[in-house]
């Protein structure tokens, strides 16, 4: 695969690193972006070299989230799901295409049996978040910033919809129904973040961090990380995103019936007003 939206470094010292790479863009999330980085996760992944995993970004933020512009169709790429009837009319086609590219993208990531090392810098907004909580570990630099607005475009939340586990239902509820912003040391202190750094500081710490995992056995890792998801798994976790998707298409096809759309018209400029600190 041609690689137009991430970097890769050839892996070194048992360390793999793959960087978003839209920076005129916020790094914003198109298809292309979605499926080359999966690309690049599975090679990793199959490469038994390559013991941890780091995910960074090019420029000032970490992710804008879903780019809203992209018009591409998904038979434009190969789906790594089993599901299909993507050009469907209604509701069907878009919940198809969302179990693909974002719920079914999302699972094969945190399935991923290798630890995966994200740093974050910047903003890291709504779809961006997809992006993160998959993962293994997050390191934050000081000026790193998390929300998730999407709750004005009439859904529940991002397709990933991990909030309550990552944040603790209060502050998830505060995130999703107020639409503001975190910082990255309250998210530490809420357990979603592992470290937060000087901004300087924040790819040579966590190229160290890689570093120091690439040392242990890739048994262990493996079996460590099945674990801990695993953990999870026994309190609900991957049912509950199953649910929350289901409550992701029903406000959907509310707005549509509504407001002849799949998200409600005024969201988009309720979220660009607030951004700009406009209240």
């Amino acid at each position: 695969m041609d690689y137009s939206r991430i970097a890769c470094d050839r892996p070194r010292d048992g360390v793999a690193r793959i960087t978003l790479a839209r920076p005129d863009k916020a790094n914003a999330q198109d298809k292309a972006m979605l499926y080359q980085l999966d690309h690049a996760l599975a090679q990793a992944a199959r490469d038994d070299g390559v013991r941890c995993i780091v995910l960074a970004a090019e420029g000032d933020h970490f992710s804008s989230g879903h780019d809203l512009r992209d018009d591409s169709s998904l038979s434009d790429h190969d789906p790594v799901t089993l599901w299909s009837g993507f050009d469907d009319a209604g509701q069907a086609g878009q919940m198809a295409s969302e179990h693909e590219m974002y719920l079914g993208l999302c699972r094969r990531w945190r399935d991923l049996p290798k630890p995966v090392v994200v740093q974050v810098q910047g903003k890291c907004m709504a779809g961006g978040l997809m992006l993160v909580w998959p993962f293994d570990i997050i390191i934050a630099s000081d000026d790193a910033r998390f929300s998730d607005p999407t709750v004005a475009f009439g859904v529940n939340g991002v397709e990933y919809f991990a909030h309550v586990w990552e944040l603790g239902h209060r502050k998830a509820r505060e995130l999703l129904f107020v639409g503001g912003e975190m910082t990255a040391e309250e998210c530490r202190q809420l357990g979603m973040v592992n470290h937060v750094v000087q901004r300087a500081r924040l790819e040579d710490f966590t190229l160290d961090m890689a570093a120091r995992i690439a040392r242990r056995p890739l048994i262990g890792l493996r079996l460590a990380k099945l674990a801990c998801n695993q953990s999870l798994d026994a309190q609900g976790y991957s049912t509950a995103l199953q649910a929350a998707m289901g409550w992701q298409q029903v406000g959907h096809a509310n707005a549509r019936l509504v407001h002849g759309m799949p998200v409600h018209p005024s969201g988009a400029e309720t979220i660009r007003r607030e951004a700009k600190g406009e209240g």
